[in-house]
């Protein structure tokens, strides 16, 4: 078993594997981020967390899962609620097919009456690829598995000193692994590319391995584009009588069905906007100009009176503009 394990380590271009592992972990130990769903290994809360900082921020979850775990504190809760419950709870975090998805998941489990046991298992559940599946496994479970994300995939290409992509880049991931613990080491690499390893000035200065590293920092990474569309919207924001108007996406809609929003207005024809503030979807910055004035007869929406909005399934953007009005 050593002769293969001496073999296999050199995959990884790294000299020294195992001085690797436990200069990471060693970092990691004492000065990981103190993050709510860090606190045990429960499948339903590391399960919720993945999801949830799926092409999100770390910094952006936390406030989103503290408060999803207090109306839905068990999978059974989840499982039981309505999905415009769901939705409205996950309001503001975007990529709402996430909590769809989420939502249907849970009610599988229920059905099965029990977690997966693997990560096998997990990718048999809505919404959960490749990356999920083992970040779960290895977190809640132990199973020695390893993960590739986009923090792990710029260090390890860093630390191999090579842009590697593909089953390549998770190749060098397993042989990296600490099978000993999977779990902590898989967040000690999201961790060290979150904080330390960072996309434009890494602070190699603070790295554990940067004399482990081939490139300390210097590997020009791959260009992904910057944004290249802009448009400019508009929103006519009617309040009154305690109540605000709001229109409902159609179920059909490709994006965001059956989510609440703002009417949209024509423009302001040469008057000032109430206010303008900016939005963004993926590849699309938005410059939202809100008029405060009745909206147009016939349009087709409902009167909401405030105190429903915090439990009312509202897109991000109208979220926003409710919360630059002072209206929630």
């Amino acid at each position: 078993m050593k002769k293969v394990l001496r073999n296999l380590e050199p995959a990884t271009g790294l000299p020294e594997p195992r001085r690797f592992r436990k200069q990471l972990l060693a970092w990691f130990d004492h000065n990981k981020r103190d993050l709510p769903w860090r606190k045990d290994h429960d499948p339903y809360r590391v399960w919720l967390s993945e999801i949830m900082l799926q092409q999100t921020r770390v910094a952006a979850v936390v406030e989103y899962f503290e408060r999803f775990l207090r109306r839905f504190p068990t999978v059974r809760t989840l499982a039981a609620a309505r999905e415009s419950s769901v939705l409205a709870a996950w309001s503001g975090l975007g990529y709402y097919r996430r909590a769809r998805m989420l939502h249907q998941a849970a009610k599988q489990i229920v059905k099965a009456g029990a977690f997966p046991a693997t990560a096998a298992a997990w990718r048999e559940l809505p919404g959960i690829g490749r990356y999920t599946a083992a970040a779960i496994a290895s977190i809640a479970l132990d199973e020695p598995l390893a993960v590739v994300d986009g923090n792990v995939e710029r260090l390890l290409q860093r630390i191999l000193g090579q842009p590697t992509d593909g089953e390549s880049l998770w190749s060098a991931a397993e042989a990296l692994l600490d099978r000993h613990r999977p779990g902590d080491f898989n967040q000690a690499m999201m961790e060290l590319g979150a904080v330390v390893c960072l996309p434009r000035q890494p602070k190699c200065l603070l790295c554990p391995v940067a004399g482990l590293c081939a490139t300390r920092g210097e590997l020009n990474p791959r260009s992904k584009g910057n944004r290249q569309h802009k448009r400019e919207i508009h929103y006519s924001l009617d309040c009154r009588n305690g109540s605000v108007f709001l229109v409902r996406r159609p179920q059909t809609a490709r994006l965001m069905p059956g989510m609440w929003e703002l009417p949209e207005a024509a423009p302001a024809n040469g008057h000032a906007s109430t206010f303008t503030l900016r939005h963004s979807i993926t590849v699309t910055d938005y410059l939202v100009r809100v008029q405060q004035t009745p909206v147009n007869p016939g349009i087709d929406g409902s009167w909401i009176v405030k105190s429903r909005l915090p439990q009312l399934p509202l897109t991000g953007l109208a979220r926003k503009i409710l919360r630059a009005a002072k209206v929630i």
